[in-house]
């Protein structure tokens, strides 16, 4: 499994990279195995759907492998209809899945959050 690597990308930066891959893929350049990037515009973005709360639903998701969103609710100390929306939201952000018996789970080796911003840039 991968890494999913969750961050605050430009789409001046997002486009150049595109480009790069581009011409890589018309040189036949044999393009290594890619983690899961799931980029935001800015910070305040990127923290309005990663909250805190979220984090914690994917650490005890991580700690404790796959489980029922009543279980997740009851682990957590939370409010089974707020674990739900929340859960639903990094299903699909594609931090979190479910499984054939409809347990949730993160389908990543491991969830990394890179904040690089400058506080007077656009990525603030």
């Amino acid at each position: 499994m991968a890494k999913a690597i969750v961050g605050i990308h430009s789409l001046t930066a997002f486009l150049d990279e595109m480009r790069d891959f581009a011409r890589q893929a018309e040189a036949d350049v044999r393009l290594p195995e890619a983690d899961y990037q799931l980029d935001f515009g800015t910070a305040r973005e990127l923290f309005s759907e990663l909250t805190p709360a979220r984090m914690a639903l994917l650490r005890a998701l991580r700690e404790g492998g796959p489980m029922s969103v009543y279980a997740l609710a009851k682990r957590a100390g939370r409010a089974y209809s707020n674990v739900h929306g929340d859960i639903a939201r990094l299903i699909e952000l594609e931090l979190a899945a479910k499984d054939e018996q409809g347990r949730v789970f993160v389908p990543w080796d491991d969830v990394i959050v890179r904040v690089d911003a400058s506080l007077m840039g656009e990525a603030a």
